[in-house]
């Protein structure tokens, strides 16, 4: 197997050491064993002295998680992401219902950040910022 190197796309390479797949893949060679150690990538194989070496299997669903992260997808749906992503039997109605779950999530949390930031410009716009003790956003914050 191998795996295209990213400074040179026609380069290939047999199986990759850590920092070689954390590097093609854009995640950190810490993360990498995190999520090896969560069960999100296989067992990789190990070279007689021990050292991991990543397949390009490996380094494509190291890829898949860091999307999923970009995304905001929590380890546990990434868990489920992956498993679906590998079931070729899967449903695109299991994935939907996942991507649906959070998308209802992530606008719960915008309209609660918009929600903060009109009360927190309403404060910003009451207070005078000069040299009295009184302040609105305290007293708000007083509450």
């Amino acid at each position: 197997m191998s795996v295209p190197a990213a400074s040179d796309p026609g380069h290939r390479v047999a199986h990759a050491p850590i920092g070689e797949a954390a590097r093609l893949s854009g995640v950190s060679a810490r993360m990498v064993r995190h999520y090896e150690g969560l069960g999100l990538l296989p067992a990789v194989a190990r070279t007689e002295s021990g050292y991991r070496q990543y397949s390009e299997a490996d380094i494509h669903t190291l890829r898949f998680i860091k999307r999923s992260r970009d995304l905001g997808f929590s380890m546990e749906e990434i868990a489920e992401l992956v498993g679906l992503w590998n079931n070729r039997r899967r449903t695109s109605a299991s994935v939907k219902r996942i991507a649906q779950k959070h998308l209802g999530e992530l606008e719960q949390r915008i309209a609660d950040m918009q929600s903060m930031r009109s009360t927190l410009a309403h404060l910003v716009h009451c207070c005078h910022g000069d040299a009295r003790p009184d302040c609105p956003i305290l007293d708000d914050l007083a509450k």
